[in-house]
């Protein structure tokens, strides 16, 4: 007994591949597209009511940290540190999440290790 496959799979061969290597192709041209875009973006984040202000790059690095001069107090360093510290993971969440959605987006919502 012969099995079939459903009509416009298979019996394509090299044709099929031929075109599954021009998608794959494609999604590469246009991921390396989303990737220089957002590479270009900046992402910011306050903590602290807006006492720590954060701005890192789509490229994942920290551009700058701008404090307010009233929560510098030399007797707590350590929240000061916390408020930066928080003011810089949200705006690298922000960042990786855009990176994410649009990368999905391309992908079709699959998960393609390595990719992004």
């Amino acid at each position: 007994m012969k099995a079939r496959l459903p009509q416009g799979m298979g019996g394509g061969g090299a044709a099929n591949l031929q075109q599954l290597a021009r998608q794959a192709q494609k999604m590469q041209e246009k991921m390396a597209e989303i990737t220089a875009e957002l590479e270009e973006k900046d992402y910011t984040a306050s903590s602290g009511g807006g006492a720590v202000k954060a701005t890192v790059t789509g490229k994942m690095e920290v551009k700058s940290v701008e404090i307010q001069p009233e929560v510098i107090d030399p007797d707590d360093a350590e929240m000061l540190g916390d408020l930066v510290a928080a003011a810089v993971n949200e705006a690298l969440r922000a960042a990786s999440a855009e990176r994410e959605e649009k990368m999905g987006a391309l992908s079709g919502g699959v998960n393609i290790p390595g990719m992004f």
